[in-house]
């Protein structure tokens, strides 16, 4: 069963943007697509652990700040080298204008 947590206010996030979110002694990185939905993913490039909410959004692509690494951040795929590890993604719910990731 799900475990929701409340991530942050939905208007927190600008559309087609990122925002770190830490919870449990993990890094989470949530998004906003052009499309008005919310995302969540794990928050560290699988590549050598930099913080995406750094980086930068571009339609579904979050693009690691340090080595260009990106990652379609609605699947999780790796989308372009260095990366080549998936993130993990985590659903998301809208409630009562806060987001919500099930961890």
């Amino acid at each position: 069963m799900a475990n929701w947590i409340e991530a942050c206010a939905a208007d927190n996030i600008e559309e087609e943007d990122v925002i770190r979110f830490d919870h449990g002694g993990r890094v989470f990185a949530i998004y906003r697509s052009p499309e008005d939905e919310y995302f969540a993913t794990e928050g560290l490039c699988t590549h050598e652990h930099i913080c995406l909410a750094d980086g930068l959004v571009m339609d579904e692509i979050i693009e690691c700040p340090k080595h260009n690494g990106r990652f379609n951040y609605k699947t999780g795929e790796a989308k372009g080298a260095p990366a080549c590890i998936n993130l993990k993604t985590y659903p998301v719910k809208v409630e009562d204008g806060a987001v919500f990731v099930a961890v």
